[in-house]
């Protein structure tokens, strides 16, 4: 069993979608399956296949080769790690396809324990749990996986079980301390390492999935965001065809690109809406109507239906349910504006890969859905609009690269991540209009005094949250009863995990005293300093 929290990393519908899902991948030359298990680092390993420029994608172990040949053109398989014990009943197996269909095959960690227990070989509960740094000590022979690598070196362990037994043919190609098979091959193009190469604690992992790319799958690496443009302008002519579409415009860079891509598929037949639902920043509203309509020249409507969300918030105080009314208010918006638009029938989102693995519900015990985000899960089912989603296998790093190479304004591209519920999700409780009042001037003074200290673009989000506990504060020799703020600054590169910011406390200083003093209600600041995991970067 590997020594692992069950988080999310399900895409139970991205693993049998094709073209029509809003796949990015097909008629490239070719790609690598990374075999889902249930790992937290599953996202990191089609991440870093992706940063060598290799297209690389999650699929279940359920899926079948069929459906995997829909999204991609494999190259090669990487079977992830897993929570489960491959020696327990139900335990999640290599589908038979990887066998058969005679690929380059990588298993890490409890993928690797698969292969040993279906090709024949022995696993068993380790006498000793590995968890953290081992140094690594490759054997004599030779190997292409190691290749350029030096004898020894720094690997990253997270594992209870161990193998007992090699299958026929495969031997040990290195060892830790606690693993004598903490890599196995069988002299051709099956590997398996005990260690996680994709984490930043394997210094030399990246030289490792690089030899298993290049070496071994042949790969030529002749992916990237920049040259995803044309493929995607295409796949949205053959979805929409003639029709018209309408774009979920917020103002972030994701539905940013995702308007400057519809507009160069479609043309005027795009017809971008900007909704007001009341639980924008300060000054947003002005903001995305200036940026988008009168500089970007595309054809935006805004429309204000403020008090229309909030009535439909009234009351509720579970973050779920505030999710949810938020996504099935903006799908019914959207669909009574339609039919002034000509008839549209398409609706264009700003999905991306981590809103995807986060939101889908799991269909096995080896990961678990997070939260619901609004543009994947909060949505109605009886919805009449299509889904256009270009961008939902992209991370957020790629769609930056997308937006500068679609020339995107760097203030719009660099634009810290907003949640599609917006400051609904920051108010713990319900939201009312004092509320966001409060939090408005909050979340501002955050903003003003990260960007003055020269750290918004160094950092993955930073902003305000209005927590529902009061404490007891003196001002002018007064006590005050007023509401806690508390603040939260993190840096990630996919926010599928995120650590705190160590802000200056210089600058923690000038946030507090400018909140207590600028924002009436508001008598007390705290810093959370929780990680993701076993935090979530937004409190709600």
């Amino acid at each position: 069993m590997t020594a692992e929290p069950e988080l999310a990393s399900d895409l139970q519908r991205a693993a049998v979608e094709g073209m029509d899902g809003g796949g990015i991948s097909n008629g490239l030359s070719e790609g690598i399956v990374v075999v889902d298990f249930g790992s937290q680092y599953s996202h990191l390993i089609a991440r870093r296949i992706r940063e060598l420029k290799v297209y690389s994608e999650l699929v279940q172990p359920s899926a079948t080769w069929d459906q995997v040949c829909q999204r991609l053109n494999p190259k090669g398989v990487i079977l992830s790690g897993g929570p489960a014990s491959v020696y327990e009943p139900n335990a999640p197996l290599v589908p038979d396809w990887v066998f058969q269909q005679d690929l380059p095959v990588l298993g890490i960690c409890y993928g690797m324990q698969a292969l040993v227990h279906q090709l024949g070989g022995r696993v068993a509960p380790g006498a000793k749990r590995e968890y953290g740094q081992a140094t690594l000590e490759r054997n004599e022979q030779d190997n292409a996986l190691f290749q350029g690598l030096p004898p020894s070196c720094q690997v990253w362990m997270s594992h209870g079980d161990r193998i007992e037994e090699l299958p026929a043919g495969f031997s040990a190609l290195a060892q830790t301390e606690n693993s004598s098979m903490a890599a196995i091959g069988n002299g051709g193009k099956i590997f398996g390492l005990q260690f996680h190469p994709e984490v930043a604690h394997t210094p030399l992992g990246m030289s490792i999935l690089d030899n298993f790319l290049r070496l071994v799958c042949q790969c030529q690496g002749a992916w990237s965001p920049a040259n995803f443009v044309a493929g995607a302008v295409d796949r949205i002519r053959r979805q929409v065809g003639d029709g018209r579409v309408i774009c979920a415009l917020s103002g972030g860079v994701d539905s940013a690109v995702t308007a400057l891509l519809l507009h160069r598929a479609v043309g005027d037949r795009l017809t971008c809406i900007f909704v007001n639902n009341g639980v924008l920043r300060a000054g947003e509203a002005e903001g995305v109507q200036e940026t988008f309509k009168r500089s970007l020249g595309l054809n935006l409507m805004y429309v204000d239906a403020s008090q229309r969300f909030l009535a439909r918030l009234e009351g509720v105080t579970d973050p779920e349910a505030k999710r949810k009314a938020i996504g099935e208010e903006f799908i019914h918006v959207f669909e009574e504006i339609a039919p002034e638009l000509s008839n549209a029938q398409f609706l264009a989102q700003g999905t991306l890969y981590p809103d995807v693995i986060e939101s889908e519900a799991p269909d096995s015990r080896n990961s678990a859905r997070i939260k619901t985000h609004h543009n994947v899960g909060g949505l109605p089912e009886n919805m009449e609009l299509e889904l256009v989603e270009p961008l939902r296998y992209l991370f957020k790093d790629e769609v930056r690269e997308v937006g500068l190479e679609l020339g995107l304004p760097r203030e719009v591209v660099m634009r810290q991540p907003f949640p599609g519920p917006g400051l609904a999700i920051r108010i713990i409780g319900e939201v009312t209009e004092e509320r966001l009042d409060l939090l408005r001037g909050c979340d501002a003074i955050v903003n003003e005094e990260i960007s003055a200290a020269g750290l918004y673009e160094e950092i993955w989000q930073s902003f305000a949250v209005l927590t529902d506990s009061r404490t007891v504060g003196v001002m002018g020799d007064f006590r005050t009863y007023g509401y806690v703020c508390a603040i939260r600054a993190v840096s990630s590169d996919d926010a599928m995990t995120a650590d705190w910011v160590r802000l200056p406390y210089e600058v923690l200083a000038r946030i507090s005293n400018r909140i207590v003093n600028e924002v009436p209600g508001v008598n007390r600041v705290v810093y959370d300093i929780t990680s993701k995991p076993p935090g979530t970067i937004e409190w709600e």
